[in-house]
């Protein structure tokens, strides 16, 4: 009951209205104009149920709501996987959110599966862009600071200020996450100049 009640708050109450259409039997078409609108039809509302999933559980994820994050980011990976397949970078971004949930719950075990299908995906998509690899490399770098590993998260996180700085340039918004969070891992270091350093670079 309680997992139902998570989920019905965390996103069936925001969808419900979406997935009749989606779920429902697909109307009978007889030309073949008419099947071909009726496919893209269907695609539309399946990525708009993909956006509302989406955006629902990265808004709990902002709050500090992790484990109401979770059942929204699910939604959001199930139809991402019908729609682009379950080896498509489109699930990267999924995957990365869903880890980032998971460890805020402390399932650390469980965003580590999460990270790996994120990584994989990647590593087999030679052509992934350096902003999603970026993504996922602030995504390990905040993993490893869940687990107290913060060498590693350092290295992670510079890959990820290199990779965004690649893609949007020195002083890009994009990178100042990155810069943010390995200035909170020398402050907690107590480095306190290179911490200061990386603050004023945010």
């Amino acid at each position: 009951v309680s997992h139902q009640k998570t989920d019905w708050i965390s996103i069936h109450g925001h969808i419900c209205h979406l997935l009749i259409p989606v779920l429902g039997p697909q109307p009978c078409f007889h030309s073949e104009k008419d099947r071909k609108h009726g496919k893209e039809q269907l695609l539309r509302r399946q990525e708009s149920l993909i956006a509302v999933a989406l955006s629902t559980a990265q808004g709990f994820v902002w709050a500090g709501k992790p484990l109401e994050a979770i059942p929204a980011a699910l939604q959001a990976l199930r139809f991402s996987s019908q729609v682009f397949g379950s080896d498509s970078l489109q699930l990267v971004p999924i995957f990365l959110l869903l880890a980032e949930a998971s460890a805020g719950t402390g399932c650390l075990r469980q965003a580590a599966k999460y990270l790996s299908q994120a990584q994989w995906i990647v590593l087999q998509t030679p052509d992934c862009s350096a902003a999603l690899q970026s993504k996922l490399y602030r995504g390990l770098g905040l993993f490893s600071i869940a687990e107290g590993n913060l060498d590693q998260a350092l290295y992670h996180l510079a890959n990820d200020v290199y990779l965004a700085t690649a893609e949007f340039g020195l002083n890009s918004v994009e990178v100042s996450g990155g810069y943010f969070h390995m200035a909170k891992i020398f402050f907690h270091q107590n480095k306190m100049d290179t911490a200061n350093s990386l603050y004023t670079e945010v």
